[in-house]
């Protein structure tokens, strides 16, 4: 890489962006010409869909926007690596939408949408109601391919084998499983094939798994087996693991006795072309897609994923809706809960323009993500993206990833900075 920037000055950067581009939407844009409301309706109420559906009306208070979202609480998978190694309680990602309703005028909807008309332009929900909308958000996150696994089913997640990759009681689940497990049995991490939610998640949660273990039961150990062969701040994470969990963790790549090809809950049993593989703990992340709306709604191509304009979010295969997030296809950015973001702040300001405001210039594209190997020990890595009609790239400068030559200190530093980012960033959008 070109350039770095500090792990500091980048998130001073980040921080101050949020207070920045919030007065920049509440006092630099116009209201919109008296005369029928704009409807904007946002399917979807995590990272993107959230935060789209406050700067709307943040925007523009006569904005008629609803929020479509089934749960009443969202928890973020953000920091549920830390629940379920025990360092955090479940409250502590819990997210409501008391402020979005009472102080910003949103409607929340707490229902499922079912099916959507592009040439009607309606959302039928499965309460039976019907959406009208002028602007469609998408913003679902990520379904599961459960038939990539022979034995591996969605029972299976919810009884012996969870996922964990959508906060909740998934997250619960894992944890009392690692619970009730006897020091001595072994800890199975089946990480997925690219693309997927968050890429650097299971490598983070073998480490605070890791953590509990050590402390309440040295005897067992993890086995992580990978489709891929490389993962996301791989040296990182094995210099972490040397450092804090010595011959606990072993990684296994796709090519190297990672591939699954079999699992069977029944015996708690993985077979791989190195053997079977018994564990007391078996945690199975599958290959991912697009959320079911999305096909639903015709947004999805051959990749599984959404194909969206990159400067605007616009689908390219339904006009008039837009996608963000895990969901849509943006490029180099990963799909993580900072991409859907800064997503959501760039479609909301380009919204309020196509609705009758003033161009503005809107926050730059951004990625950044934590991973916390120990307490008092975290990595991360950064970057900035530009937008044009040719796509979205990543800008070489904005690079950051933590130094493997990083002192204690400076790793404790960035565990703080872990904290301080996710309390921003939650505030920014649910509060």
């Amino acid at each position: 890489m070109a350039k770095t920037i500090s792990r500091r000055t980048f998130n001073k950067l980040l921080l101050s962006g949020v207070a920045a581009s919030s007065s920049l939407l509440m006092s630099g844009l116009p209201v919109m010409a008296a005369g029928a409301k704009a409807r904007v309706v946002v399917i979807g109420g995590g990272f993107g869909g959230a935060t789209v559906a406050k700067y709307l009306k943040m925007a523009d208070s006569e904005l008629s926007v609803t929020l479509v979202e089934p749960k009443t609480v969202f928890h973020t998978c953000p920091m549920s690596n830390s629940v379920i190694g025990g360092l955090r309680s479940m409250s502590f990602i819990a997210q409501n939408y008391d402020a979005l309703r009472q102080q910003y005028g949103v409607e929340v909807v707490h229902d499922y949408a079912m099916a959507v008309d592009p040439v009607k332009k309606t959302v039928k929900l499965k309460g039976g109601r019907s959406l009208g909308y002028d602007r469609l958000v998408v913003s679902p996150g990520v379904d599961f391919i459960w038939n990539s696994i022979e034995g591996y089913s969605e029972q299976a997640a919810e009884s012996s084998m969870p996922h964990a990759y959508e906060a909740g009681p998934q997250t619960d689940l894992l944890r009392r499983q690692l619970l009730a497990m006897k020091d001595g049995d072994k800890v199975i991490i089946v990480a997925p094939r690219n693309p997927f939610r968050c890429p650097a998640a299971p490598y983070e949660r073998a480490s605070l798994i890791a953590n509990y273990l050590k402390q309440h039961k040295p005897k067992s150990k993890i086995l992580i087996l990978d489709d891929k062969e490389v993962f996301t701040k791989q040296d990182l994470f094995m210099l972490g693991w040397d450092r804090l969990y010595p011959r606990m963790i072993e990684w296994r790549s796709g090519s190297f006795g990672g591939h699954v090809e079999r699992l069977d809950p029944s015996t708690m049993t993985v077979s791989t072309e190195f053997g079977d593989e018994k564990g007391g703990v078996i945690n199975v992340i599958p290959p991912q897609k697009a959320g079911r709306i999305a096909f639903e709604a015709g947004l999805v191509d051959e990749s599984g994923w959404c194909p969206v304009d990159q400067v605007t979010f616009e689908s390219l295969k339904q006009p008039g809706i837009h996608v963000i997030g895990d969901s849509a296809l943006a490029g180099p950015m990963p799909k993580s809960g900072v991409s859907a973001n800064t997503q959501a702040k760039v479609l909301a300001a380009s919204l309020i323009e196509l609705f009758g405001g003033k161009a503005v210039e809107t926050p730059d594209l951004s990625s950044l993500c934590y991973s916390l190997i120990g307490p008092g020990y975290a990595v991360s890595v950064a970057g900035a993206y530009s937008r044009s009609a040719k796509g979205i790239t990543e800008k070489p400068e904005a690079v950051h990833l933590t130094s493997m030559e990083a002192t204690s200190k400076q790793l404790a530093e960035e565990a703080m900075q872990s904290d301080q980012w996710y309390h921003a960033i939650t505030y920014d959008i649910w509060h």
